[in-house]
């Protein structure tokens, strides 16, 4: 049987058993053939994503290089033989001092703060004149 519309054919002809498409039909079904692949294609899952690494082993920290210990100092202002002052009364001091090396005060005596590493300090008691430390500065 063929169907027929607006005097022309309709493309699609069902017989007993047959069958047959005429140009709009195949465009319907690639369309349709289409819209599926394309679900299908969305519909595909997502592959699992990688598994993590293994931890990685520990390592010790890079050494740390410890600062060295100070050098000992030297000796600027003469403070080993000073040494041999303490205990002795300032007027053992040996005459004429040099204000610009040496410092004479009392324990109790305002001194300025300035630091002079080639200075020596000779402090003694101001009751008994007793020199009682002596010191670079």
């Amino acid at each position: 049987m063929e169907g027929v519309q607006g005097g022309r054919p309709s493309g699609l002809v069902l017989a007993a058993g047959r069958t047959r498409m005429g140009e709009e039909g195949m465009k319907r079904l690639l369309m349709v053939l289409g819209a599926a692949m394309v679900l299908a294609a969305c519909s595909t899952s997502t592959p699992e994503p990688a598994p993590p690494p293994p931890p990685e082993t520990p390592v010790a920290p890079p050494a740390i290089a410890l600062p060295k210990p100070p050098a000992p100092e030297k000796d600027q202002c003469g403070l080993k033989e000073a040494q041999a002052f303490v205990g002795k009364n300032r007027t053992a001091l040996p005459a004429p001092v040099d204000p610009s090396r040496w410092r004479v005060a009392c324990t109790t005596c305002p001194v300025t703060m300035d630091y002079r590493a080639d200075r020596l300090n000779i402090l003694f008691n101001p009751d008994t004149g007793v020199v009682q430390q002596v010191k670079c500065g």
